[in-house]
């Protein structure tokens, strides 16, 4: 016949198996409760976790268990004893004198137990963090012998272990729901499929090229380098390679380098320890973190600080980077696309971009032409943004004649497809529904080419400004609004216009 100390080993080693397979924990420490009771007599057996500075009991077993112990909190301060135990890794048992002199029993006050009865701890220690403790009471007034505390403390390391486990669990549960959250959200905006009907349903031959390269490319884990004018939907094209890519169902990461404070750009890419700077009070992953196994899309990556480029050299070269404040290597598998409508070569040459980090990104790279040179997309293009407005906002339908449609072709759209839909917006938000009375810049016609050489940079950008008041109705701030259109901030509209004697805002009603 097995001895009772196999016979708890078996129990635990079980105990154990179940929280490694998913199952309750709270099942498992009350199974490993009862697995103690037949080398070790208990009428209250308890696991109580360390929060902060308390203790509070998670599992209990024993007639004594009732509702009052199930409740039960300590605070450490109160009980230098069980501190002092879980400080220095160390059980104990409760002698009379204890009881007499020292800091009485964690449970004085919730159950009526004998003056010198047994009474027994054990921290609960796992990778040198301390995780709780495991407390024994019977109302026998004599102690626990020595050899019943090894024999628990040993046990209370796997208990220990499977505790561990459950905090891991939790953390990388956590963890699953920020980045499925954070997706859902990446999705709802742009969306792989919507991105992918997008880029396909494109009637331009210029758009076609660059589209049939990104499919070309998305099936491999090439990097791509998507370069092109500002709001000509390099997102978008992104977001349309990772939907081709084998890596569609996994994450897609989005982090504009250039909306970041340069002492922050090195945090959001690779997360950081606590403690690792002032108000890093808890431990954070970065993007290359969330994306892994998925895609990473690095937006104005040229203006990522020179003195970080050698690290995003390292992780998008090896994949390995290190948290800010720790010295242990991340390895993760991350499909990186970036963009950029700055000159990297001409940045390389200023000194201000690392030419190694340059050849790396631009392995693969796509430009996608400016709306001037597409302007057959621009009906597509406008039925497609105006839909989705009417289904987000539940105004509209609108549509737009052919009238406008021919107006709209024959603006420059110096903004690209972000100048398009925001016009579009602006004018849904002037109309009721049905037809949109397009207030459409005025067409393109070529200057004599004298004017070429004689009109000034102050001339042009006086008559560009000027036309954007107009179409505006001197409406400077705000969506729609003459800045946001400019892609300037309105305090320096307002100053430019002043430089260049154009009038007040008021001028434009």
């Amino acid at each position: 016949m097995a001895s009772p100390a196999l016979d708890l080993t078996s129990d635990l080693q079980q105990a154990i198996a179940l929280s490694t397979s998913g199952s309750s924990v709270d099942r498992l420490l009350r199974e490993a409760l009862d697995a103690f009771q037949p080398v070790v007599p208990y009428d209250l057996a308890a696991v109580m976790l360390l929060e902060g500075d308390e203790l509070r009991v998670r599992a209990a077993r024993g007639r004594l268990d009732g509702d009052a112990v199930r409740h039960h909190r300590i605070q450490l301060a109160a009980f230098p004893s069980v501190r002092a135990a879980l400080r220095d890794r160390r059980a104990r048992i409760y002698t009379e004198h204890d009881h007499a002199a020292g800091d009485g029993d964690p449970y004085d006050g919730v159950l009526d137990l004998p003056h010198g009865h047994s009474c027994m701890l054990v921290p609960l220690v796992a990778d040198d963090l301390p995780l709780g403790v495991l407390t024994f009471d019977r109302t026998v007034c004599q102690p626990y012998p020595e050899a019943t505390l090894a024999l628990v403390q040993a046990y209370g390391a796997l208990l220990a272990s499977a505790m561990r486990y459950e905090r891991q669990s939790a953390l990388l549960m956590r963890l699953r729901a920020q980045w499925e959250e954070q997706n859902r959200l990446l999705s709802e905006t742009i969306g792989g499929s919507e991105a992918c009907a997008m880029m396909e349903g494109s009637r331009s031959p210029a758009m076609a090229h660059a589209v049939a390269l990104a499919k070309r490319v998305a099936p491999t884990t090439t990097p791509v380098l998507i370069t092109g004018e500002t709001g000509t939907g390099k997102e978008v094209l992104a977001h349309a390679i990772h939907g081709w890519s084998g890596r569609a169902e996994r994450p897609v990461v989005s982090v504009n380098c250039a909306a970041l404070p340069a002492g922050l750009i090195e945090s959001e890419l690779f997360g950081h320890v606590r403690g690792a700077f002032s108000g890093a009070t808890r431990e954070r992953i970065g993007r290359f973190q969330a994306a892994n196994g998925g895609t990473l899309f690095l937006d104005e990556v040229g203006e990522i600080p020179l003195e970080l480029q050698a690290k995003l050299l390292r992780a998008v070269q090896d994949g390995t980077f290190e948290a800010v404040g720790s010295d242990r290597t991340v390895r993760v598998d991350v499909r990186i696309l970036a963009a950029t409508h700055v000159d990297l070569r001409q940045a390389v040459a200023d000194g201000r971009f690392r030419e190694d980090l340059f050849y790396r990104l631009h392995v693969f790279p796509i430009e996608i032409p400016p709306l001037r040179a597409r302007r057959e997309d621009i009906p597509r293009i406008a039925a497609d943004f105006l839909a989705g407005l009417a289904r987000r906002t539940g105004r509209g339908p609108w549509t737009v004649d052919e009238a406008a449609l021919t107006a709209l072709r024959a603006h420059e759209w110096p903004g690209n497809v972000r100048e398009l839909v925001n016009h579009l917006e602006r004018a849904t938000i002037l109309a009721g529904g049905g037809d949109l009375a397009v207030d459409a810049p005025r067409p393109v016609t070529p200057a004599p080419a004298v004017d070429e050489e004689l009109q000034t940079l102050d001339t042009f950008e006086r008559r560009y400004i000027d036309r954007v008041l107009r179409a505006t109705r001197g409406k400077l701030y705000g969506p729609g609004g003459a800045a946001e259109i400019l892609g300037i901030n309105g305090s320096t509209l307002a100053s430019r216009m002043r430089k260049l004697g154009l009038g007040g805002a008021r001028d434009y009603r």
